[in-house]
């Protein structure tokens, strides 16, 4: 099941006949299944490959957003899943970051339910042992914070940025904050606060050393958010942040994707508001697409998806092409897609959508080391599509997609 993109003029969209290119899709086959049924809503990816090419996922919520502390391994030589060391703190809307010597490190997030008051955040960090299979405490976050970026840098150190935090009693708010995670030491060291506040925000490092934070959320109110259209760098060896070209249209629930040659496509989201050219409000998730350019700073359309997605995972290929797969409309957020399409990063053309083995939003997603990508988990269907009052519909499914 899909959802059309709609226009500026209040009907459904076609997107040109040209948007779709012959090629030879791959295929999908299923997985196995995880030990737990969840869902990843933070913007990076909740798994991460370790060193010896197994996949490595820890934390979650299920379908009544209760925070998990299970940590699950996948053996792609095998095909098979098992159960690892268990988290200290459960916890959702977290970041998991490899480090240089392959130790993994957790940050943050919010370890409870939800409830009548905003979730506090977490400050709490961990790191796992692949060797041991087990988590240690490592050092306090210097600020609690959910939904953060985290970004391994050139010199081995991990910066954080942004995230949201408690306000008051009945809001959250937006951090500009930042810090580093030093390996060597377990500590946190504060980094000069970003230009814009922000979270659920991608972050891409570029080959410099770069890093790009690309739109986000702003809190507004009493769980009242706004999309984000600002964008900014940041230089580790200077310490310095510059805002950038912004993008065309504010996004949340997106992703950004490094390209070959240091270009950074994003794909959907949605940002529930006004549109400044005409003023018609767009509810629904987006299927225009972006392409940012660091050398000119320069942010330019690009060939439309076949639909428009939000909560998608987008996974660049051996080959360059990008993998766009899952994800759901904002406007109901009911069912996962169950489909994909691939993005050709020299033609700037996308193909047909490419039928998966389960519909699914806000999965994880990887690829691994023999070029094939991994897909976990996910919402299948929620709000009022879902079959349980209260209770939306997670998989533990896996599927694996080969070119």
């Amino acid at each position: 099941m899909t959802a059309a993109p709609h226009g500026r003029t209040g009907r459904f969209a076609v997107p040109p006949a040209d948007t779709a290119r012959q090629t030879t899709p791959g295929h999908w086959s299923p997985a196995g299944e995880m030990p737990f049924a969840g869902f990843w809503a933070q913007p990076a990816d909740a798994a991460v490959l370790l060193t010896d090419g197994r996949v490595l996922l820890a934390g979650g919520e299920d379908g009544r957003r209760v925070p998990t502390d299970v940590t699950t391994l996948f053996d792609p030589a095998a095909g098979t899943w098992s159960a690892s060391g268990a988290l200290w703190t459960g916890r959702r809307l977290h970041s998991t970051t490899r480090l240089a010597d392959g130790r993994v490190l957790v940050t943050g997030g919010i370890g409870e339910p939800p409830g009548p008051v905003p979730a506090t955040a977490l400050g709490s960090c961990e790191v796992y042992d692949p060797g041991s299979g087990t988590w240690t405490a490592t050092g306090p976050l210097r600020e609690p914070r959910f939904s953060h970026s985290a970004t391994l840098l050139p010199d081995g150190r991990v910066l954080v940025a942004g995230g949201g935090a408690i306000r008051s009693a009945d809001t959250h708010r937006t951090l500009r904050s930042a810090e580093a995670y030093d390996p060597g030491t377990g500590t946190w060291t504060p980094v000069r606060p970003m230009t814009d506040a922000r979270f659920g925000h991608p972050a891409v490092r570029f080959d410099d050393g770069r890093i790009l934070m690309v739109g986000g959320i702003l809190a507004v109110g009493r769980g009242s958010h706004t999309a984000l259209a600002h964008c900014e760098l940041y230089d580790p060896v200077a310490d310095r942040w510059t805002p950038t070209a912004g993008l065309a249209t504010a996004r949340k629930s997106h992703q950004a994707t490094l390209l070959p040659g240091n270009e950074v496509l994003v794909t959907g989201g949605d940002m529930q508001g006004f549109k400044d050219e005409d003023w018609t409000y767009d509810p629904y998730s987006q299927w225009t697409t972006e392409r940012y350019d660091p050398a000119s700073d320069r942010w330019t359309a690009d060939g439309q998806m076949p639909w428009g997605r939000s909560h998608h995972r987008a996974v660049r290929l051996a080959s360059g092409d990008v993998l766009v797969l899952g994800g759901t409309d904002d406007a109901s957020m009911a069912v996962g897609y169950p489909n994909a399409t691939l993005y050709d990063a020299v033609g700037r053309t996308w193909s047909a959508e490419i039928p998966m083995v389960r519909g699914r939003w806000a999965p994880a997603a990887i690829g691994l080391d023999d070029g094939r990508v991994l897909v976990m988990g996910g919402l299948d269907e929620s709000g009022p599509a879902a079959p349980l009052p209260g209770e939306d519909q997670v998989t533990a499914t896996a599927e694996i997609y080969a070119p």
